[in-house]
């Protein structure tokens, strides 16, 4: 049976990495307002780093989780608000409280090895009537075989879809038919593509996992996500548009919201930039980005050099503290050769 496409919009949760974690009230209600109003499905809110984000670790958030989420409800008329959340950062008793405040959608993430510890937080979500995805983070880093065991796993938790997560924008779209191809073979929930556009592949890649038969994509407005962002929204309904593809999202909306909003809340643009384009060269999570930066000023390094050095240690998700530990390896071999 053919399924309908659906979208989430990620710029109030993967773009609050650009934001640094710092959106007002004001600002989550105008932006929720306005793609609801637009026709998006799917709105997540919260932290970069999901649900229990808001630490000294991964960077505090200006305002509350649950208070973001509890106003991006008040303003929706028709989409959903979504969470993400990551088991080691986020809780299930975040989780309760999130859907308390009217979260209705959870994509309970892992890195793409390791969805065992997933199993708790999807059973709790369906007890809890959220709607409830996996989500496969770094999926470049696990062949197409491993990658069918892991989202095998999270269906047989209660996932009721599995995304792909292309957290570095590293895949080729290649890569990414083959791993759709093979998990709409093998899965009987739907499939879900998440991509970042640090190699400009990120529409390319979503095009590519909906042909191989994905029904749930992810975009960010004005690409207002981590690394070089995630694919444009607003491209992607318009080249789905082109191909027959309508999913009921106002183009024209989402155009005035990117022009006259997103570019005015952007600390700058989100063009594929040497260090976002090393990350998706390299595959490294594309959260690291202000991290790498801060690290490289604090011991006189260039951060391309501290990310691709990130890179060969396959880091992932969750390891920001990390990065701050190989440029001060890296500074002390660099004064060492002086």
């Amino acid at each position: 049976m053919n399924r309908p496409i659906t979208l989430t919009e990620v710029c109030l949760r993967d773009g609050s990495h650009v934001m640094n974690h710092q959106f007002t009230v004001q600002q989550v209600k105008h932006i929720a307002a306005a793609l609801d109003h637009a026709g998006v499905h799917y709105i997540e809110v919260s932290h970069g780093d999901g649900l229990g984000g808001s630490t000294l670790q991964y960077g505090r958030s200006l305002v509350s989780e649950l208070t973001l989420i509890e106003e991006a409800v008040s303003v929706c008329r028709n989409a959903k608000i979504a969470v993400l959340l990551i088991p080691g950062i986020g809780t299930v008793r975040d989780l309760k409280a999130a859907r308390d405040v009217g979260a209705s959608l959870v994509r309970v993430a892992s890195h793409v090895t390791e969805a065992d510890v997933t199993a708790e937080h999807i059973r709790v979500a369906r007890e809890l009537g959220m709607e409830t995805c996996g989500f496969l983070m770094m999926a470049h880093m696990a062949s197409v075989e491993e990658t069918v065991i892991q989202a095998l796993k999270m269906e047989r938790y209660g996932a009721q879809a599995v995304y792909v997560t292309d957290s570095a924008g590293a895949m080729l779209p290649h890569e990414v038919k083959a791993v759709i191809t093979a998990l709409r073979e093998a899965l009987t929930i739907e499939i879900g593509f998440h991509g970042h556009n640090n190699l400009s592949l990120a529409v390319a890649n979503t095009l590519v996992a909906v042909e191989a038969g994905a029904t749930r994509i992810d975009g960010s407005v004005r690409c207002l996500g981590a690394g070089a962002g995630n694919a444009q929204t607003e491209v992607l309904v318009a080249v789905l548009d082109r191909l027959g593809m309508q999913l009921g999202i106002n183009l024209y909306e989402l155009q005035d919201l990117a022009e006259h909003t997103i570019a005015k809340l952007l600390p700058h643009s989100q063009e594929i930039t040497t260090d976002s384009l090393i990350m998706g060269y390299a595959g490294v999570y594309s959260s690291f980005l202000l991290h790498a930066q801060r690290a490289a000023t604090r011991f006189g390094l260039e951060s391309r050099d501290v990310l691709v050095e990130v890179g060969k240690r396959k880091a992932v998700g969750g390891q920001e503290d990390l990065i701050m530990d190989v440029a001060a390896e890296m500074a002390k071999k660099k004064e060492a050769l002086l």
